[in-house]
Formats: structure tokens, C-alpha cells, sequence
């Protein structure tokens, strides 16, 4: 039998039982579509999540001096610890799988001034990769580099919105501002950025100062230690040594402080490596969940296909009679019936998953908010559903098709239309 041949017997099939057929699918339809979109949204909000995570900062660590809670080399618990403003020199050579420790200090509420405007604003100074690892972007000029941090220079990088206070919409490279009591010039501004999570205040407010200049013009007061540092940023080297890096910090400082490196009182750590797999777990988690939401609408509407057909199989009885007395063989009905479903199901199932990715591709022309990138359908979950359609299409057609193989010509011819 020819393609055009089975194809108009299809739409025959189809036609004569019109509301069964377009709710059948229907059911087909909705499921590609269901699995596609469903799949599209999980993978939308993972990569928002990710890329407001990493405006923070991507794979850091923030180390934050606690209290000891267990007795470590005679000294007792409860003891209040310090990092001190070398400690990240130490560190660093005994941590062979952190790229950078850093140190960060910052003072908040400082009067800062400019000629147009004041403000109270939060004055941080670290080292020069504070911007990479931090993910501070920078719209014009430049951050503070080594030659600042050695020479102790007076130069601040503002936040956009901290320029905003100061500045409004003059420009505000080569100015003077005040913080505090010290003149300083501003080098270079932030461009904007969403911020998901902070330690201390969002970017976006902050002057960024060189560390050593920090340390010099906003001197810790007591009971503070004079060159103690509000926390310390660990970098690992890469993914796969996240772990070993985090260990050889608390070590590092272990040993420094004298307290038990298994002592995660003594050094609590912010760690957003561990944060971002857990998100992306749940997110993964969720993808799943909706995916097989839509895999069983799929199934669903697989089974009415091969209700459609085995209703088609009985009206049928005279026609595959007539076909076998006149020599159709077995495999030859088998075939026409297989052909028959799985023009069905691919018919639906090519209809919804162009809907799917149309309807994808109208919402990603829409404003996103921050944490949601749009509905983004990948290739594997387009994959996914032709197999699962194909999957779906095979097993709605096997019955029918070995139910019409099977009927018997004499008894067949006897059989009434309609019967």
C-alpha cells in the first residue's frame, strides 16, 4: 500500500469519529507540550539563579572568625577569634588549591562627600582580584591595582548607585571626594549589577578603597585588634578542589589561632559552591517532577490513540477480511495499522512540540525578571521528547495492529458494518 494510500485511510479512520480523534490528540499534544515547557521554565530559573549567584561571586568562600567551641592545644572554648591582616599571606602558601585568600575590611556609615551631594555610605577595601572574584564590573575607568595597594594611594571606585548620591548624572572620573576626613580621588565606577545575597550590604552602595589604605585612614577600634580584618575570601583553583581548598584554610588557620580545625564554630565559611549545587539540585529535582507530569499526560494520550484504533480495527473487520481473501499477508496488515498510529502520534506530537517552542520563543521576547532567564528549551529535552513520543507512538500501536493481523477472513466477511 502506498504512503498517499495509508495516509487518506488515516484520515478516513480520524474523521469518522471526530471528537474522540481531536480529544486523542489533544492528549498527544499537550503532553509534548507539557514536558517541553515544564522542562523550558526549570532550566530558565537555573540559569537566572546562576548568573545573579555569580554577580556575588562565582565559587568563593567567605571565612568569618567565630568562637571556638571545642578545647584545642590547652586553651579553652568559647575563646573570640580575630583573623589579622597578614593571615591571608600564610594562608595562602599553605592552601595549595586555593587561587586567591584575600582579606576584606570595611567600615560602615562613613560621611562621604562630594561637591554636589553627601552620603553615609560603606567604605571596603581588599586586594586588586576582589573585583574578579567579586564580580565587581567596571562601566568606567578602572579598579584599585597592585600600584594603589603598595603605595597606600588615596583612590576610590564607586558603586553606580553610590555615584548616584554623590554625583547624579555628572560625570565623577578624576574628582575629589571626601571620606571621612581624607581626600580621595575617584579612579573608576561600578557598572549595575543585580545582587541576589550580601555579607555586609549590596555592591552597588559601597566605595571600593585599596586594603592598605582602608587600614591606615579607618584603623580598627577597640576591643577590636588594630590589624584584625572583618573576614577573609577563598578562592578554589578549581570545582574539583573546592573541597581540599576549604580544608587547607581551616587548617591554615588553625594553626595560626590555635583551635581545632574540625571547630566550625571557630571558622564559620559562607560557602556558595555548596549553595549553588544545592540550588541546582532543586532545580534539577524540579525539572524531573514536571517532566514526568507531561510524560504521563503523554501516556495518557497514548492510550486514547490506541482506543481510536482498536475502535477502528472493529469497523474495519470487513475491509481486512476482503484484504486477506484476496492474499494481504499478516505482516502487511500488521504494517498498515502500525503506519496508521504512528502517523497519528507523530502528527500530534510534531504539532505540539512546535506549539512548545513557539510559545518559548514569545515569552523570551518579554522582560525577564532577574532571577529568570526565560523559558529555555534545550536539545536534550527535545530529544527527550521525540523519544518519548516515538516510545509513546510504538506502544499505542503494537495492540491495534496485532488485533486486525488476527482477524479472520471467513469470520471477518461475515461480520456486518457497524457490527
Amino acid at each position: 500500500m502506498l504512503f498517499r494510500d495509508l495516509l487518506r485511510d488515516t484520515v478516513h479512520t480520524l474523521s469518522a469519529h471526530k471528537l474522540r480523534t481531536a480529544l486523542t490528540m489533544f492528549g498527544i499534544a499537550w503532553g509534548i507540550v507539557s514536558i517541553t515547557l515544564m522542562v523550558a521554565a526549570g532550566e530558565g530559573l537555573r540559569v537566572g539563579q546562576a548568573k545573579v549567584a555569580e554577580q556575588f561571586g562565582k565559587d568563593i568562600m567567605i571565612v568569618f572568625a567565630g568562637r571556638t567551641s571545642l578545647q584545642a592545644g590547652g586553651t579553652r572554648a568559647g575563646r573570640a577569634l580575630q583573623w589579622r591582616a597578614d593571615d591571608h599571606e600564610t594562608v595562602q602558601a599553605q592552601s595549595p588549591d586555593c587561587e586567591w585568600i584575600m582579606p576584606e575590611l570595611g567600615r560602615g556609615g562613613v560621611p562621604v562627600r562630594s561637591l554636589y551631594n553627601n552620603a553615609a555610605l560603606l567604605v571596603t577595601g581588599s586586594l586588586p582580584p576582589f573585583a574578579q572574584v567579586r564580580s565587581i564590573p567596571v562601566a568606567e575607568g578602572r579598579y584599585p591595582n597592585w600600584d594603589d595597594e603598595r603605595e597606600v594611594r588615596r583612590v576610590a571606585f564607586l558603586g553606580s548607585d553610590a555615584k548616584k548620591q554623590l554625583f547624579g548624572g555628572r560625570p565623577a572620573l578624576g574628582e575629589t571626594i571626601r571620606v571621612g576626613d581624607f581626600p580621595y580621588t575617584v579612579i573608576g565606577v561600578m557598572r549595575h549589577k543585580e545582587q541576589d545575597s550580601s555579607y555586609d550590604g549590596q555592591d552597588i552602595a559601597k566605595v571600593f578603597v585599596p586594603f592598605s589604605t582602608v587600614r591606615r585612614d579607618f584603623p580598627n577600634k577597640p576591643p577590636a585588634l588594630a590589624d584584625s580584618v572583618d573576614r577573609l575570601i577563598a578562592v578554589p583553583k578549581s570545582l574539583e578542589q573546592h573541597e581540599e581548598c576549604k580544608w587547607q584554610v581551616r587548617q591554615s588557620l588553625a594553626r595560626l589561632h590555635d583551635f581545632d580545625p574540625h571547630d566550625k564554630e571557630a571558622a564559620g565559611i559562607w560557602d556558595t559552591v555548596e549553595e549553588a549545587q544545592a540550588f541546582r539540585k532543586m532545580t534539577d529535582g524540579m525539572k524531573y517532577f514536571l517532566g514526568a507530569v507531561g510524560l504521563a499526560t503523554l501516556f495518557i494520550g497514548g492510550i486514547g490513540v490506541m482506543n481510536v484504533m482498536l475502535v477502528a480495527v472493529r469497523e474495519r473487520t470487513r475491509e481486512i477480511g476482503v484484504r486477506k481473501a484476496v492474499g494481504a499477508t499478516r505482516d502487511s496488515i500488521i504494517r498498515q495499522f502500525f503506519v496508521e498510529t504512528m502517523i497519528v502520534v507523530f502528527i500530534s506530537g510534531g504539532t505540539g512540540m512546535a506549539v512548545g517552542y513557539g510559545i518559548c520563543a514569545l515569552v523570551n521576547l518579554l522582560p525577564m525578571p532577574a532571577f529568570f532567564a526565560g523559558l529555555l528549551p534545550t536539545w536534550q529535552s527535545g530529544t527527550l521528547a521525540f523519544l518519548l513520543l516515538g516510545t509513546v507512538a510504538v506502544l499505542s500501536a503494537l495492540y491495534p495492529a496485532s488485533r486486525a493481523a488476527a482477524v479472520d477472513p471467513i469470520e471477518a466477511l461475515r461480520t456486518e458494518v457497524g457490527g
